[in-house]
């Protein structure tokens, strides 16, 4: 079982988990068992586990992969409307609209208040010995909508 398999499950394995507590709960009531408030808690607890791994999954998205962009680490990114990446100094140029459009199809839906954020990549071209300039190869601007 893969993991991303065992990851669909869990909350099927932890609400099932949580129903047999949740008779053995009750039957500890009726028969006055003395470990009865502690199979409450494991109880609630199997439930919490069951709606968090369910939230968890809601929440969880794969990253979005376009032929021919290359990685490019992100370098600076204010959290609302402004991202950079550094390229490489032999960075093609074929790539970097596939590499910008990866970069945006990768940001969440929801995030940054709906902002128009701008996402650019950038090479430095060396000045002297000890100097350098940011140069902008790249640049698209997209909507980050709610939803």
């Amino acid at each position: 079982m893969s993991f991303f398999e065992l990851l669909e499950n869990t909350p099927k394995i932890f609400g099932l988990f949580a129903i047999l507590l949740l008779i053995g709960t009750i039957v500890a009531f009726v028969f006055n068992f003395g470990f009865k408030f502690r199979i409450i808690g494991a109880t609630i607890f199997s439930v919490l586990l069951s709606l968090s791994s369910w939230a968890f999954i809601q929440s969880y998205t794969e990253k979005v992969v376009i032929e021919g962009a290359k990685y490019v680490p992100i370098v600076y990114d204010n959290g609302f409307d402004l991202i950079i990446a550094k390229a490489e100094d032999d960075f093609p140029e074929d790539s970097i609209g596939p590499t910008l459009e990866q970069l945006s199809e990768n940001l969440r839906k929801g995030s940054r208040s709906g902002a128009k954020v701008k996402i650019k990549i950038r090479k430095l071209e060396k000045i002297s010995d000890d100097v350098s300039k940011p140069v902008i190869v790249g640049e698209v601007q997209k909507n980050v909508l709610m939803n």
